[in-house]
């Protein structure tokens, strides 16, 4: 049954635990300082874990609105709610994201994660897929302090639609599918990556992964048996 992330608006400041140092992924990156934020707080029902334990949770700020939500980050993370684990060894989440006016230079990345475990903890696992403005993608994988790529860094792919010069904000629909033995990652209807489960965390809490430096609106999240 689809489970769509539906909580009402709200802006709350959610305190959350340390986390383990890790890289955000993508170049430039270390230049790049992670830039405030004038108010702060998530939606009712919705959990925060920075990449880094020296950053301000308060700079990371989502809104909900008619089911559809809008992150601005100063520091990367992941947003997910607690209640939507999956168990199975079938299954799908999707999302369609648009980067609001993706700055020229930044590139910094958003999508989806699944598998996650121990979130609050020193131990967190999970496993993410994300997009950037560039048209290249990212699929890695976390435990504790540690991560690994699954893709071979940041590939390109034709199936990432671009912004133009002056144009409109671009939206480009993620999923990640989980068929018992293969997980697939997926770009706009066309399959970027086809791994072996045996090299995916992939049962448990499902969920949202914005880098830093980012305004990302995000649509459609759902989970599917």
């Amino acid at each position: 049954m689809t489970t769509p992330m539906m909580v009402r608006t709200t802006r709350i400041v959610l305190v959350v635990v340390g986390c383990a140092v890790a890289a955000c992924g993508g170049p430039g990156a270390g230049g790049d300082s992670d830039h405030g934020s004038p108010a702060a707080g998530l939606p009712s029902g919705y959990a925060l874990r920075l990449d880094r334990d020296n950053r301000d949770p308060a700079d990371f700020i989502a809104t909900l609105e008619e089911g559809n939500l809008e992150v601005r980050t100063g520091p990367a993370g992941i947003l997910y709610r607690p209640d939507q684990h999956v168990d199975g060894d079938r299954f799908a989440v999707r999302a369609r994201f648009t980067e609001v006016g993706a700055p020229v230079g930044h590139r910094e990345g958003f999508g989806l994660f699944i598998g996650g475990r121990g979130l609050v903890g020193v131990s967190q696992r999970y496993t993410y897929f994300l997009v950037r403005s560039d048209g290249r993608y990212l699929i890695k994988q976390r435990d504790g302090g540690d991560t690994w790529d699954l893709s071979d860094g940041w590939e390109p792919s034709s199936a990432i639609r671009l912004p133009t010069d002056g144009g409109s904000d671009v939206t480009n629909e993620l999923a990640i599918t989980v068929d018992g033995a293969r997980v697939r990652f997926v770009c706009n209807g066309e399959s970027l990556a086809d791994l072996p489960s045996d090299d995916v965390s992939a049962r448990g809490v499902v969920g949202l992964r914005v880098n830093h430096n980012l305004n990302v609106r995000i649509a459609g999240f759902q989970v599917e048996p």
